[in-house]
């Protein structure tokens, strides 16, 4: 779409844990030009290469989307959507809207923060759903493909969230005894790995399971 020295980024899911994270970081890499982030609410900060829009994710507009590698953070919980219908519709849907206008606007790169244990055919609705997008992906025909599955996230975030809090920590004091794949891992190693794997240069569909994402 653009040369290699004026590709443009576009961010979804710029305000949350690893989305924040990962605009930062792509502001600050030469690599690009411009870093366009579809937002329902300002970021609360500011960059020269940093292009915020305000965007109805319900009613999409496809010359927003243009860009040459999509980046997609989007994500909410069960108890936050409120109905399987509406995570579906966060997790699912908008992603999907999203990477296929931006491949008919030229965008040739799509990197995807999805989930551990996402698997199409799981007997889990969470789990399910993201693994449907995985799969529902590949036909969209991106000349590159990454896809992130973290374990339990670490960070701050800009919500509280009890659940995962109590997590983190029972986490922590687990991590000696615990698997590298379920192991939890900090958000900035997902943000960092995100915008390191989309500048090598990779073709084809890879997935970086979380003992992976950052080695």
């Amino acid at each position: 779409m653009t040369s290699s020295s004026q590709k443009i980024a576009l961010v979804l899911g710029a305000t949350g844990l690893i989305g924040n994270q990962l605009t930062h970081k792509l502001c600050q890499s030469a690599y690009y030009e411009r870093v366009k982030v579809l937002v329902r609410k300002p970021l609360g900060w500011q960059h020269p290469r940093l292009q915020e829009i305000q965007f109805d994710f319900d009613r999409p507009n496809g010359l927003l989307t243009q860009a040459d590698d999509i980046f997609c953070c989007l994500g909410t919980t069960m108890k936050k959507a409120g109905s399987k219908e509406a995570f579906r519709k966060v997790d699912y849907q908008y992603p999907m809207d999203i990477a296929r206008l931006g491949r008919e606007q030229g965008a040739t790169q799509f990197a995807l923060v999805s989930s551990m244990g996402a698997d199409p055919k799981s007997m889990f609705f969470y789990n399910r759903v993201k693994g449907e997008l995985e799969r529902d992906l590949n036909f969209l025909n991106y000349r590159t493909l990454l896809i992130f599955r973290p374990s339990l996230l670490l960070g701050k975030r800009s919500e509280s969230r009890l659940g995962e809090k109590i997590g983190e920590g029972v986490m922590k004091l687990l991590n000696p005894l615990i698997p590298a794949k379920y192991k939890a891992i900090e958000s900035d190693t997902v943000a960092e790995a995100m915008c390191a794997k989309t500048q090598q240069g990779l073709t084809g569909r890879h997935v970086f399971e979380s003992d992976a994402i950052g080695v």
